[in-house]
């Protein structure tokens, strides 16, 4: 080879090596552009892919809520029918309506998801209070009738009207004579309520005719004696709850919170109302000692109390049972049913307090027999309480639980048969219950278990 073939050789060689460099340059440059543009695909494949799962997500929670919307509704939704609202204005009121409905009134059992609303025959219910979210109380919503006594009084309705089984019981009730003096009347005098069968309701006094009327909760502005700021929709509750069972007035007349010995009233919504929980005195039958005798000695103090107070009312058990007192978790002991209770003013001429008569007419007989007969207001003696309580309630507390003490057993016992025996004349009764409530005084101990009235009762003596 010579020596210009050599240098062609040469030449080309390093022409073609330039080439391969540019060309392997080339290549890295379109390798890294790929590579980035492949990259780019990818983060926006992943972006889209990332939105997609979000929109899934998204739409698998609200399908989600969906379900469980419909599957909590049972659970929390109470319905007109339970609550006893399709048969408003024939009702207590609507006052409390908004926290059924807002969930801030649960059953007991709706702690937990998927339960359902409890049978509608009963008549209380355990349940859960909140005034924010947070603190729960318990409570107790209650019918003032049983299911088949509201029925009973819905028929009763429609019967009077020549209606068939079913009707509309408000247009009835709207359509009576009674009503109709109600729509008239600016004040609530007893001729409005003559023949209703409440034993609150015996011998009104105007003064506490007056009082109905300023305390009702269920209607705005209340506080005027007069009438003219209510509704018909807010006569004819108030006319039918007097009708069924005075038992949310009273509470509402005489509230706790001002000292008497009366459960405090949440409001209402449709047929049923809303009271704090407390423990039965059946409950306590087979308790300590210590409890016993103080729940003996609160009953006869509470039932002083009826017939001493500052408003000068005498307050009277038509009739009594074991469910109609209980006590809160401090111990102290209220009136949870107040449906028995009369009431006969004290501060009225003798000769106004008498019985109410008057023309029976539906609203007379829609909690009881129309032939049903009570006590004449002037026979209503104070010795009546006590022997009441001592007979079926003492009794039950306080026999043969002094076994300790046979001395002390014997006093109680004493006590005990003379202030139950209705043979004896009214002052004979009232002098035992006092005794009995004095002795079980002193037997009462100072203990933390009693928070209504510890520690105040070791500084302050008979506390």
């Amino acid at each position: 080879m010579n020596h210009l073939q050599k240098f062609h050789l040469t030449f080309w060689r390093t022409v073609a090596a330039h080439i391969v460099k540019a060309y392997e340059a080339v290549l890295m440059k379109c390798e890294k552009m790929y590579v980035q543009s492949l990259a780019n695909l990818w983060s926006r494949l992943i972006l889209v892919l990332i939105s997609l799962e979000s929109l899934s997500l998204r739409l698998n929670t609200r399908a989600k809520g969906t379900a469980n919307v419909t599957k909590l509704k049972p659970v929390y939704n109470f319905g007109r029918n339970f609550l006893g609202l399709d048969k408003c204005n024939a009702c207590i009121g609507t006052s409390l309506c908004r926290k059924f409905f807002k969930e801030e009134i649960r059953f007991e059992n709706w702690l937990s998801a998927g339960l359902k609303l409890p049978p509608s025959h009963k008549k209380t219910y355990f349940a859960n209070y909140t005034a924010d979210t947070e603190n729960w109380k318990p409570v107790v919503i209650s019918r003032l009738q049983s299911k088949f006594q509201n029925e009973l009084s819905d028929w009763k309705i429609c019967t009077s009207a020549s209606k068939k089984v079913t009707c509309s019981i408000e247009n009835v009730l709207r359509g009576t004579e009674r009503f109709q003096k109600w729509l008239a009347a600016d004040r609530l005098t007893a001729d409005l309520v003559q023949s209703l069968p409440s034993p609150l309701l015996r011998c009104p006094s105007q003064r506490l005719l007056d009082r109905i009327v300023r305390r009702y909760a269920e209607v705005r502005d209340s506080g005027s004696v007069l009438m003219r700021h209510f509704t018909e929709r807010d006569k004819l509750r108030l006319l039918y709850t007097l009708s069924v069972n005075t038992h949310p007035i009273v509470l509402q007349l005489f509230p706790g919170i001002e000292g008497w010995p009366f459960l405090r009233y949440f409001g209402s919504c449709g047929r049923v109302i809303v009271t704090p929980r407390t423990n039965p005195i059946r409950e306590f039958y087979t308790a300590s000692l210590e409890v016993i005798v103080d729940i003996a000695y609160q009953l006869l103090q509470i039932t002083h109390s009826l017939k001493n107070n500052d408003l000068n009312y005498f307050f009277y058990y038509a009739s009594i049972h074991d469910n109609m007192f209980g006590t809160f978790e401090d111990g102290r002991l209220y009136i949870t049913d107040t449906s028995t209770i009369g009431i006969i003013d004290k501060q009225e001429d003798k000769e106004f307090v008498q019985e109410i008569k008057g023309k029976k007419d539906v609203f007379s007989c829609l909690a009881s027999d129309c032939e049903l007969q009570l006590t004449p207001c002037g026979k209503i003696s104070e010795a009546q309480n006590f022997i009441m309580v001592c007979r079926d309630l003492l009794s039950n507390l306080l026999t043969d639980k002094f076994k300790s003490s046979p001395s002390l057993q014997k006093q109680i016992d004493t006590f005990l048969r003379l202030c139950s025996d209705d043979s004896l004349s009214a002052n004979v009764t009232l002098k035992a219950a006092d005794w009995l409530m004095q002795l079980l005084k002193s037997q009462r101990s100072c203990d933390p278990h009693f928070e209504y009235r510890y520690p105040e009762c070791k500084y302050v003596k008979g506390y």
